[in-house]
């Protein structure tokens, strides 16, 4: 909207959440809370968005800073701190510098957003700046009807005699009033104030600077502009949200996972109406980030973390965690798998039980096994790895072999070393690579070797203690053993010399 300027209030502490952790930074789907209202006010700024930080101002900060760095483009971002939290009154007038700085023309109109509403929607949002637009109001509240409203700011509307007499509430607000200051008719009102508000902007900052902090808190309420607005002879609109739950902050715990529930179902149906299969819906948890591309199909108990992309046609089975990965089109992983900051490109199967750990790279129709982990390792097109191997800092060639129980030594103690390995490598099972090292294109490593120097290419590396056979010897030593189970148990006591010698002939 041309001319609309966006507070966001993130300055609280949150005490219900019984957190040292300021309330907006609590996740939600893998995201901290306040990014939600941040995305909203950039969705609708036509000036720019100032947000307002006082609880642990510094980490506030630095989460926007990352948002705001790596989404180009928008409304203009300006973080203001509200040191002493006295109120949100207070906290509204100290974005005054930001819009009234006067290096341009003002916002006409001003949008006031709570960063603790993760569920309120950009198409509410909007349609509540076209009511206030409609209604020519100089306030308009977002509200909500609660069978249960205790503990919300009650919104008291005009009251009007109809034509047969009966008295109704029209639609202009005359005051909003806190629930402890409400009287008993006043708490009787169902309809409560969301925290939302549309100001005109030359009405906003003239009226907070006449607020006073006539309460039992001693705070400077935004709400007292709706009275000054009515007695000023303005109009004060609102609308009555849909979905009630749509507004409403986060501040325990419970309300907490609450909203993470419904954001989480919300990601599910857009997945699933963008072609996305999900065998069991209510097990399969997205984050708010992840992509996922159609004719995939997500088996019970899959999570997608963070900004994890997912190819089209892939088949993902169950009890699998991605976190910020990018897997290519029909991949196959397989049950209990756990990778992270890895990349998985297209045609390549995985699993069950492989774990990559950051800084994996497993290309084209490349296949990783049972109980297999990699770490920093780039597995070539078309390689396998699939049994109880361990490969960390690697590359590793195209069409390359890794045997059972092979693993990269690449750790003395202090420093980590790379091992590279050409293409078309044939490792045999229980090979060991101390590194550094290198095995040059189609060599072969025979089994039970552990590989200290370089291999040239298309070279047969070996290296293992040479095998001695001795002839009849586990027969001899079964013979002893049964020797010697024959042997009757002397009595305790003390020996002669003729007894000792006896002992050991028969012993031989």
């Amino acid at each position: 909207m041309d001319g609309l300027g966006v507070v966001v209030m993130a300055a609280g502490r949150g005490t219900r959440m019984r957190s040292e952790q300021a309330k907006v930074l609590h996740q939600i789907v893998g995201r901290p809370m306040i990014r939600y209202a941040l995305d909203v006010a950039r969705a609708v700024a036509g000036h720019s968005v100032a947000v307002v930080v006082g609880h642990q101002a510094a980490q506030v900060r630095a989460v926007l800073e990352s948002a705001l760095a790596e989404e180009s483009g928008g409304a203009a971002v300006h973080i203001v701190e509200q040191v002493q939290q006295l109120g949100t009154g207070h906290a509204v007038l100290q974005t005054r510098s930001v819009f009234l700085s006067g290096r341009g023309s003002a916002p006409a109109v001003y949008l006031i957003l709570n960063g603790d509403t993760p569920l309120l929607q950009e198409a509410t949002v909007r349609a509540l700046l076209q009511t206030h637009r409609t209604a020519g109001a100089a306030v308009t509240l977002l509200t909500a009807i609660l069978d249960n409203p205790g503990g919300y700011g009650r919104v008291v509307r005009r009251t009007e005699k109809g034509a047969s007499g009966a008295v109704h509430a029209s639609a202009d607000v005359v005051k909003i009033v806190e629930d402890r200051d409400a009287s008993p008719e006043e708490r009787a009102i169902r309809e409560i104030n969301v925290g939302t508000y549309v100001v005109d902007g030359p009405f906003l900052f003239a009226a907070l600077d006449k607020v006073q902090p006539h309460n039992a808190q001693g705070e400077y309420y935004l709400t007292d502009i709706v009275d000054m607005a009515v007695t000023q002879g303005h109009r004060v609109a609102a609308l009555p949200l849909t979905n009630p739950d749509e507004g409403l902050g986060v501040n325990t715990r419970l309300q907490l996972a609450e909203a993470e529930q419904v954001i989480r179902q919300q990601i599910r149906r857009r997945w699933m109406e963008a072609g996305v299969t999900m065998i069991d819906p209510a097990s399969t948890w997205i984050d708010a980030e992840a992509v996922i591309g159609k004719d995939t199909t997500l088996y019970p108990n899959v999570t997608l973390e963070g900004k994890t992309v997912i190819g089209e046609g892939c088949e993902i089975r169950s009890f699998t965690r991605l976190t910020n990965c990018a897997v290519g089109a029909q991949v196959t992983i397989l049950d209990h798998c756990v990778f992270a900051d890895s990349q998985i490109d297209e045609q390549a199967t995985l699993g069950p039980f492989v774990h990559l750990r950051p800084g994996v790279r497993v290309r084209k129709k490349a296949k990783v096994g049972n109980f297999v982990e990699m770490k920093k390792t780039d597995l070539g097109e078309g390689a396998k790895a699939n049994h109880l191997s361990y490969l960390g800092d690697a590359t590793i060639g195209k069409g390359v072999n890794i045997g059972a129980g092979t693993i990269t030594c690449n750790y003395d103690g202090v420093h980590k070393y790379q091992t590279v390995v050409g293409d078309h490598v044939f490792l045999g099972s229980d090979t060991q690579l101390i590194a550094p090292v290198t095995v040059g294109a189609g060599a072969v490593i025979a089994a039970g070797t552990t590989v200290t120097q370089d291999v040239p290419a298309d070279a047969l590396a070996i290296a293992r203690v040479e095998q001695v056979n001795r002839a009849g010897w586990a027969a001899r030593r079964r013979a002893l053993l049964a020797t010697e189970q024959q042997v009757p148990v002397k009595p305790a006591g003390k020996r002669t010399a003729a007894s000792k010698v006896s002992t050991k002939k028969k012993r031989r």
